[in-house]
C-alpha cells in the first residue's frame, strides 16, 4: 500500500524589504536577504528596490539583472526610479533594476555565490540557495501583486542581438493577446513572438503560469550596453507604463517589424570547438540553407571549418558573440518576418 503525506507549508521568505507596498509615495528601499559566509558572519545580501504609488489602480513590476552581465535593463531601471513621481502615476510600480545582485555586482551571467542562473531557478525555495531565495521571494511575494510584469534582458557576453520585445506563445490566447498588445505599445524596432527551447524554471514561466501579462526583451548584448538599446529600453519602459493606464498619455510609438520564433530549427549549436565565423550581421535576410557561420578548428591547419546553416529563412536575429566558441554554444538564431 502506497502511503503519501501532505507536504510541508512552505516556510516564510528569509527576505525582509524595507519598503512598505501600500503606502503612497515614493520609496527607495532594499530587500535584505540574510547570507552568512566567512567575510561577514551576519551578512546579508542587499538588492535595490524602488515602489511608486499612488492610490488604486494596475500594478506594474519591472525588473533588470535577471542575468548579471545585461545592461541596458538596470540602467533604464535606475533612471525611471531616480525619475518618477507619484503624481504621474495610477497605481504601483514596483522597480528592482538588478534582480540576481550578486551576479549584477559581479558583472556574470549566474551568480558567483551559489552559480545559480536565476531564469532557470523558479519557483525557487524559501530555504534554498540565495539565488533560490531570491526567486522565491519574487514568486510567492511581488509576482501576486502584480497585474504586468516587464523584465529586461540582452545577450549577455556571450550573445548579441537586434533589439526586440517579446512575449511567448500560450495556451490562454487572453492573456497571450493582452501581452502581445503591450509588446505593441513597448515599440522596439523588432517585435517577436517567442516559443521557448527552455522554458523550465524561467522567470517568464512562473509569472505567466499565475496569469500575468508577461513580456520581456533582448537589446543587444556583448556585455556591454549602447546608447541606442539604452534608449529603446528607456522609452519601451515608459510606453509600457502608458499603456498599462499606470503613466498618462499615450505610448511614442516607433515603427516594429514582427518576428515569430515558432520552433527549434530557428537555433544553430557548434558541434566543435574553434574560432566563430560569423557569415551574416544581424539583421540581414537569410534563406534556407544558406551558411550563416563557420567553426574553423585551431589545433590543426589543413582542415575545413564546420558549416552552419540555416533551417529556414528569415533574419538574423542574435549571433554567437565572443571569437572562441565551444561545442553546444548557441552560434545563431534565425528569426521569421511576419510582416
Amino acid at each position: 500500500m502506497l502511503v503519501t503525506y501532505p507536504a510541508a507549508p512552505l516556510r516564510p521568505s528569509p527576505i525582509s524589504p524595507s519598503v512598505d507596498f501600500e503606502k503612497n509615495g515614493v520609496q527607495h528601499g532594499l530587500l535584505r536577504l540574510p547570507y552568512s559566509r566567512d567575510d561577514s558572519a551576519w551578512g546579508s545580501v542587499m538588492i535595490p528596490i524602488c515602489v511608486v504609488k499612488n492610490g488604486d489602480g494596475p500594478v506594474a513590476l519591472l525588473s533588470g539583472g535577471n542575468h548579471g552581465d545585461e545592461y541596458e535593463g538596470p540602467l533604464a531601471l535606475y533612471d525611471l526610479a531616480n525619475s518618477l513621481k507619484p503624481e504621474d502615476v495610477t497605481g504601483t510600480v514596483i522597480i528592482v533594476p538588478a534582480m540576481n545582485f550578486p551576479a549584477f555586482q559581479n558583472g556574470s551571467r549566474t551568480s558567483p555565490v551559489d552559480y545559480g542562473n536565476m531564469n532557470r531557478i523558479f519557483p525557487g525555495r524559501p530555504d534554498g540557495t540565495v539565488t533560490e531565495k531570491i526567486a522565491d521571494y519574487f514568486q510567492r511575494y511581488l509576482l501576486p501583486m502584480a497585474d504586468i510584469v516587464l523584465d529586461f534582458h540582452s545577450g549577455g557576453r556571450t550573445l548579441d542581438f537586434i533589439p526586440f520585445c517579446a512575449a511567448h506563445v500560450l495556451e490562454d490566447k487572453d492573456v497571450e493577446a493582452r501581452a502581445m498588445a503591450a509588446v505593441e505599445a513597448f515599440s522596439a524596432p523588432y517585435s517577436a513572438r517567442m516559443l521557448e527551447i527552455d522554458a523550465i524554471g524561467m522567470y517568464d514561466t512562473a509569472a505567466e503560469e499565475l496569469g500575468k501579462v508577461f513580456l520581456t526583451t533582448e537589446l543587444g548584448g556583448g556585455g556591454t550596453a549602447r546608447a541606442a538599446t539604452v534608449r529603446i529600453a528607456r522609452i519601451g519602459v515608459a510606453n509600457v507604463l502608458k499603456h498599462a493606464g499606470i503613466l498618462k498619455g499615450e505610448p511614442v510609438r516607433q515603427p516594429t517589424r514582427w518576428l515569430d520564433m515558432p520552433s527549434v530549427d530557428c537555433f544553430s549549436f557548434a558541434e566543435d570547438g574553434g574560432l566563430c565565423e560569423t557569415m551574416v550581421d544581424l539583421g540581414e535576410r537569410v534563406e534556407k540553407g544558406d551558411v550563416i557561420a563557420r567553426v574553423h578548428g585551431y589545433n590543426r591547419t589543413g582542415r575545413p571549418p564546420q558549416e552552419l546553416r540555416a533551417k529556414l529563412s528569415g533574419v538574423l536575429a542574435a549571433r554567437h558573440y565572443p571569437g572562441l566558441i565551444k561545442p553546444g554554444d548557441c552560434a545563431s538564431v534565425v528569426a521569421v518576418l511576419t510582416d
